[in-house]
């Protein structure tokens, strides 16, 4: 298992850092890629609500190519599509035969074509800023160090469970540990290669924006998974279990890092 995860880090990391160089096309098609395939393992997970999974992964995918063509967050847009496809969703189940427990159908199939996209699309975005090259390495450098620190100290000197009901594993320990360490690396990133993007000040609000959005969004990730009772996502990455697991962290992180970004300009 060990050396499985090894050899997929080592194919895997450096077609990332590739992407992240180039931008453009080429990170746009990594995240269209991640997005579809976390969206693809949500579905399968909240399958005892038997989410739409076709039209569901038709519209997540339409919906990540038209954000594309907009190079600012486009607020409008957004709205028009979240009321076409709640269209198309009552649609379906309004001709449908059996209207029983069309809610669940619908909220399944929606949170899966809108949000995981729109949520992981902000990578794209940041990607997209002035400097967002060396932001987007600062975000998965943060994301890297605070998961390993919190499973670290959440290991060693954790005893209050942090979410008992949802990931037994984690604690208020290791999550405190992990917003030190994720501010620490994020100062750390800023005076080694980013002192011509961010301030001093400005590093350690979003090391720790970073630090607590990514461990909630890890929770978030991990609450649907305790609905769906599965311990893994899928079997994707080999040795690393599925990819909405491996990027459920940017799922809120993104977002929040975006709009934090904008406030700060």
């Amino acid at each position: 298992m060990l050396l499985t995860r090894i050899l997929t880090a080592v194919v895997g990391i450096p077609f990332i850092l590739v992407c992240i160089y180039w931008g453009n096309i080429p990170f746009y098609v990594l995240v269209f890629i991640i997005s579809s395939l976390c969206v693809q393992e949500y579905l399968m997970i909240s399958k005892k609500y038997n989410p739409h999974t076709v039209v569901s992964l038709a519209m997540a995918t339409a919906f990540f190519v038209f954000l594309y063509f907009f190079k600012d967050f486009p607020v409008d847009k957004v709205i028009v599509s979240a009321i076409v496809m709640m269209l198309v969703l009552f649609g379906i189940e309004i001709f449908g035969e059996n209207p029983a427990f069309c809610i669940g159908r619908i909220s399944s199939s929606f949170l899966g074509a809108f949000f995981i996209p729109l949520a992981l699309m902000h990578m794209v975005y940041i990607r997209n800023l002035h400097g967002g090259r060396k932001l987007i390495f600062f975000i998965f450098i943060v994301v890297w160090v605070l998961d390993t620190m919190a499973y670290a100290f959440g290991r060693a000197l954790g005893k209050h469970k942090l979410a008992k009901n949802i990931s037994p594993k984690k604690t208020l320990e290791g999550a405190i540990a992990g917003i030190v360490f994720g501010v620490l690396a994020a100062v750390a990133c800023r005076c080694t290669f980013m002192s011509n993007i961010l301030s001093l000040q400005n590093a350690v609000i979003l090391g720790l924006v970073i630090a607590v959005t990514g461990q909630f969004s890890d929770l978030a990730e991990s609450l649907i998974k305790r609905d769906g009772n599965i311990k893994d996502s899928g079997k994707v990455i080999p040795g690393h279990g599925g990819v909405f697991d491996r990027f459920d962290s940017y799922l809120f992180a993104a977002p929040t890092v975006y709009y934090v970004l904008q406030i700060l300009k």
